[in-house]
């Protein structure tokens, strides 16, 4: 710790590019590097003081989301269990993880909402989740397949689906540059798109801090059209 100054921070910097890693990635080598010499200087008081550790800058998150037509595409293309997972995620805006691991203790199909644990969450804080009629039924159709999880594959939990069957749907529908992940995306747009109010897609979406969401701003001008009347 006492040998590493400015000089050792920008080198690596420069050798984490040279190995063509995203600066996100280099800012996650930063910061652990903060938070180990941090640790050094205040907890362990190994140093009297020690070198500020500046992130680099990032380029602001991508957004990329179905079209209609693409979303036909792809609901054409998937297997059952897939099919069934991905008209979930578009109409409830859940994470891969929370509708991979949905059990049916989180669900209440008689009041319709499924209810995510805080440490299920990414962002710490239950999610009460509300379900559509057709989300509902969704969730209906899976049951009896298994006792515990709601979405299985031959009856056993999904331990992955952005696999073989997933990638070659994506092909067969002809969609490129596009993650699980985006379906959530697809989800915030197609309600921004319809005019929900962007807090009202933070707290739906279980978003701590509204400027996650900021981003679906641009795709509708209804929050505006009041002033520019």
């Amino acid at each position: 710790c006492r040998s590493i100054g400015r000089n050792v921070i920008d080198e690596i910097v420069r050798t984490r590019r040279a190995e063509g890693v995203s600066n996100g990635t280099v800012n996650r080598t930063l910061a652990l590097l903060r938070s180990v010499l941090r640790a050094a200087a205040t907890e362990w008081e190994w140093l009297d003081r020690f070198p500020r550790v500046r992130l680099i800058p990032e380029p602001k998150g991508r957004v990329r989301f179905l079209s209609d037509e693409e979303l036909a595409r792809l609901l054409a293309e998937l297997p059952g269990h897939l099919l069934a997972m991905v008209r979930f995620s578009i109409l409830t805006g859940l994470r891969q993880r929370n509708v991979r691991e949905l059990r049916w203790s989180q669900v209440d199909l008689e009041r319709r909402f499924v209810w995510i644990h805080p440490d299920q969450a990414k962002g710490k804080e239950g999610i009460s989740v509300p379900l559509t009629g057709e989300a509902a039924a969704i969730v209906g159709e899976q049951k009896g397949l298994h006792a515990e999880f709601v979405f299985t594959y031959r009856g056993r939990p999904m331990r992955q689906v952005n696999g073989t069957a997933w990638r070659r749907a994506l092909n067969r529908a002809g969609i490129a540059n596009f993650r699980w992940h985006d379906l959530r995306h697809t989800w915030a747009t197609l309600h921004a798109q319809a005019g929900t109010p962007l807090h009202v897609i933070q707290e739906l979406g279980g978003w701590r801090t509204a400027a996650m969401v900021k981003r679906y701003a641009h795709l509708t001008g209804a929050h505006l059209a009041s002033h520019v009347e």
